[in-house]
């Protein structure tokens, strides 16, 4: 590995994730060695979307299309509303980027531009008056989420797949605090039964499918909420809360639209 390579303990781990998934996609695609995929530090440079106006609407899409298929589960209703927003915070991410895969949203990104000179110079003795500056996502974690998402994509999951899925990472009894969790357990289980159930008649002569597509459903957990706020929707809300936004959503307004 190359000494040179400084991330943080926590990119550290989310490194190892992408590079496991980068060999295997590598592996069937004939691409470059893992030891060259390994270091990251040419990566650490921050970027943006190359069409932000393009890639935000898409995302601001299957976000509504998101909150759409919890407002659409009476079971998900029946909750207590502290066990809902609990689930809505905790599941919300692996829940958008599935509905990527599922729609197809594909995105390039671009290095950030530097701001000029002069706007240092003219904006110097105002920086302390004003807000933090946002963080900007970085090439490398980038790429390990554009990884996850092939990975997903190379499953060719039918829709009655993604819904199950769906339904299994949304009812997850894990998460802290919760008041229902024995149910939400129930929940969970019913919806990789039937995930299970699916996959027969569909793949009968893949016995391990189902296991796969648990384990690669469980890498989208490791991708940061920040990162996904701040490359799909920062540009558009601005410094808002996106999980408030989301609740807002979910409970007062049908088919709203994220806009600028």
């Amino acid at each position: 590995d190359c000494e040179r390579c400084q991330y943080h303990s926590e990119d550290k781990h989310t490194a190892i994730l992408y590079s496991l998934l980068s060999q295997n996609l590598n592996h069937s695609r004939g691409g470059r060695s893992p030891a060259h995929q390994r270091c990251l530090c040419h990566q650490r440079r921050t970027v943006c979307l190359r069409t932000p106006h393009v890639t935000c609407q898409a995302a601001s899409n299957v976000l509504v299309k998101t909150i759409s298929f919890m407002k659409n589960l009476p079971s998900f209703h029946l909750l207590p509303r502290e066990d809902q927003l609990l689930l809505l915070d905790s599941c919300w991410v692996p829940l958008f980027l599935l509905g990527l895969v599922q729609e197809m949203v594909t995105f390039e990104v671009m290095e950030t531009p530097a701001p000029s000179m002069l706007k240092k110079i003219l904006l110097d003795g105002q920086s302390k008056r004003q807000e933090p500056e946002r963080t900007q996502p970085t090439l490398a974690a980038v790429q390990r989420l554009q990884c996850c998402l092939n990975t997903f994509w190379s499953l060719d999951l039918s829709p009655k797949e993604y819904a199950y899925l769906k339904g299994a990472i949304l009812f997850n009894p894990d998460v802290p605090g919760l008041r229902a969790s024995l149910y939400i357990e129930s929940l969970q289980r019913e919806a990789q039964r039937a995930l299970q159930e699916v996959l027969q008649p569909l793949h009968p002569e893949d016995q391990g499918r189902f296991a796969r597509i648990l384990l690669i459903a469980s890498t989208l957990k490791s991708i940061p909420p920040a990162l996904i706020t701040d490359l799909f929707f920062r540009p558009v809300i601005g410094n808002a809360d996106i999980v408030e936004l989301i609740a807002e959503m979910l409970y007062e307004i049908t088919g709203r639209q994220l806009a600028p």
